[in-house]
């Protein structure tokens, strides 16, 4: 990795990460993939993710690792004034700041938008939390699993499963990181063409009610419903993936004519023209039925024979992929979906590729995570020059 390789659409643009855990240095990183300069501004002790197993190092875990690549690592201590100093320093030479503390911290450190604004009029300064504001929820704490059920997806699970349960991966925060990244970058482009800078602000809740939304506000969408919440396909029992002979995959006929093609493939000819699965709104009333099916037929053959029975007929269909085989996966390893590399104290490790091309500026990883505080003399020598 070459720290001085200048690529990315974002070259030029710095950003301070004041923030913790996952959803907010995840966003900050894909702004680094981007070219952007990102300086991490830590606490004494770290980000708390670094302190998530597995790791080799107390202060260097693989989940930290995953959200912290191209970025340089600053220790300031907040509660100080030499360091809150320090930190208004940095924000003067900044075009964005990207936090997820709590509104009631923000302002007894004295670092909300107001006073940050004052330091810096032209800051695009993104907050992002669990809750609004300006809702009498604001400084509740919020984690991935609050949010989930805030927002009705653990709903979508009882509705689909039976029970309430959790998306087993941090959903919610990756999704809201997604949100702050584009968000930010909207607010960057009017910063560079009219010089204004804006306070951003990311409810997690509010994110990710949207999200879920699109699809399963479904019969409400009408005043007074045309139907009930949930779209039918995504909460209709048996919405999973199926045992073939040898393994797993999802089949999923999708329209009249895959439905079709696919049963008569499997000896059932019968069943592809079943009234129930004719038109739009009669799977709409029976996807439960089409998915048990395609489950009774799915084991008389291999997912491989599945695979080119699918390809032949364009009927969507994908293995099932186990994630303890991701590094060895063609796919995977073609696309440099995953690449092994050397950091300089974690040793050999495997870092995730960047998925997004870009012709003109493609992104690049250009610094491994950082160390905690591993570039504060740099970084401050660099202010210490500006002044």
């Amino acid at each position: 990795m070459d720290k001085d390789v200048k690529t990315g659409p974002l070259q030029g643009i710095r950003v301070i990460d004041l923030a913790t855990v996952v959803m907010g240095p995840y966003a900050t990183q894909i702004l680094g993939d981007l070219g952007a300069d990102v300086i991490k501004v830590e606490p004494p002790t770290g980000d708390r993710t670094r302190r998530i197993h597995p790791q080799r190092h107390a202060t260097m875990s693989a989940l930290s690792m995953a959200v912290n690549r191209n970025k340089r690592s600053v220790v300031i201590d907040l509660k100080s004034e030499e360091g809150r100093q320090e930190f208004l320093a940095l924000v003067r030479t900044a075009d964005v700041v990207v936090t997820n503390m709590r509104p009631g911290a923000l302002r007894r450190l004295g670092l909300d938008h107001e006073a940050l604004a004052k330091e810096n009029p032209r800051l695009v300064y993104c907050t992002a939390q669990g809750f609004r504001s300006d809702s009498a929820l604001a400084d509740r704490a919020a984690y991935d699993e609050i949010i989930q059920a805030s927002s009705g997806l653990t709903d979508l699970m009882r509705r689909s499963t039976g029970r309430p349960d959790y998306v087993p991966t941090i959903l919610a925060d990756k999704i809201c990181a997604l949100t702050i990244a584009y968000s930010v970058l909207a607010a960057v482009v009017h910063q560079q063409r009219t010089g204004e800078g804006q306070h951003i602000e990311v409810p997690m809740a509010d994110t990710m009610l949207a999200f879920n939304l699109v699809e399963h506000l479904n019969g409400l969408t009408f005043d007074p419903p045309e139907g009930p919440v949930g779209f039918p396909r995504s909460v209709a029992a048996g919405h999973r993936a199926v045992r073939t002979a040898d393994g797993w995959a999802c089949i999923l006929p999708y329209d009249e004519r895959n439905i079709r093609d696919f049963f008569t493939a499997a000896g059932r000819p019968d069943l592809g023209d079943d009234e129930r699965f004719a038109t739009p709104a009669a799977r709409a009333a029976h996807h439960g039925d089409l998915y048990e099916l395609i489950e009774e037929v799915a084991g008389t053959r291999t997912t491989a024979e599945w695979e080119a029975v699918c390809a032949e007929h364009s009927i969507p269909m994908a293995p099932v992929l186990d994630l303890a085989d991701v590094p060895d996966d063609p796919y995977v390893v073609e696309g440099g979906v995953l690449q092994t590399v050397d950091h300089p104290t974690e040793g050999r490790y495997r870092s995730i590729g960047i998925p997004v091309r870009f012709s003109g500026t493609p992104a690049s990883i250009r610094r491994h995570a950082p160390n905690v505080g591993e570039h504060t003399d740099e970084v401050l020598a660099e202010l210490k020059e500006n002044i």
